[in-house]
């Protein structure tokens, strides 16, 4: 398996213009790895690899490492995530991010590996987005919501200890549903002034999940921080969380802001 510094110089060779059948030659590498290093740059991990022990298998199970990092990561795998059964055991988890935000990128990369620091993540490209991706054997253990079906189909419901670390660090689990299914936009709106009308701009942050569920606990996490909220129907359905006052977007700029 070749490292990943020797994986950074091919690509740099196809940076520089080279072909992948000249970089071939250069380096000896076949194209079809070179080709697969533009879609995922690092390693897979080896199923049989030393993992760091789980903190919900412990004999007296706590919670990660790093709350902070987790809260945020349990807003994006609520939003945006899945975990899905590896073949030779233990489970990928995935959150996609649209390519438009790459910061959202980098910031989930770094949570998964707060969380699992002994792990791996790699970034699988697809068309308008990346699913940024991490094998392991205990995903299930940190993230018991997972089961079969789609999200907003089943109940949704955090344990316990998961609730203690949205309490403790309600804005990262906030900012992580935002920058899941969530975003800032500008709205506007005209109103008569002197018999004339006039338009007026104002931001607004919205989140949009179709579970009631998850809804619910966007809405519980921000009532604990003292945002005001309404919610906004589609088809006389809920669907919408609305944050829109003055005050209350200020402290969501102040702590989760727009996506980058």
């Amino acid at each position: 398996m070749y490292d990943l510094e020797t994986r950074k110089r091919a690509l740099a060779l196809i940076a520089a213009g080279h072909s992948l059948n000249s970089v071939s030659r250069q380096t000896g590498i076949s194209r079809q790895a070179v080709r697969a290093w533009r879609e995922r740059l690092e390693p897979l991990p080896r199923i049989g690899a030393q993992a760091e022990p789980c903190p919900r298998c412990r004999p007296s199970p706590g919670p990660p490492d790093d709350p902070a990092a987790y809260s945020y990561l349990l807003g994006l795998y609520l939003g945006d995530g899945c975990i899905s059964d590896h073949p030779r055991g233990g489970h990928h988890l995935r959150i996609a991010c649209a390519d438009a935000w790459p910061g959202l990128i980098e910031a989930c990369r770094e949570a998964i590996m707060s969380v699992r620091p002994r792990g791996s993540v790699c970034v699988l490209r697809k068309q308008g987005c990346v699913m940024v991706t991490s094998y392991g054997r205990h995903w299930t253990c940190l993230f018991p919501q997972h089961g079969p079906g789609r999200k907003h189909e089943r109940r949704i419901v955090l344990d316990a200890w998961q609730q203690e670390i949205v309490d403790e660090h309600p804005w990262a689990f906030i900012r992580g549903l935002v920058h899941s299914d969530g975003c800032r936009v500008t709205n506007w709106t005209t109103r008569l002034v002197d018999g004339r009308p006039k338009r007026y701009e104002y931001p607004r942050y919205l989140f949009t999940n179709r579970s009631h569920d998850i809804r619910g606990l966007f809405c519980e996490a921000l009532d604990r921080v003292g945002v005001r909220w309404t919610t906004l129907t589609r088809d006389g359905e809920p669907l919408n969380v609305s944050v829109a006052r003055k005050a209350s977007v200020a402290l969501m700029d102040r702590h989760v802001g727009p996506k980058h």
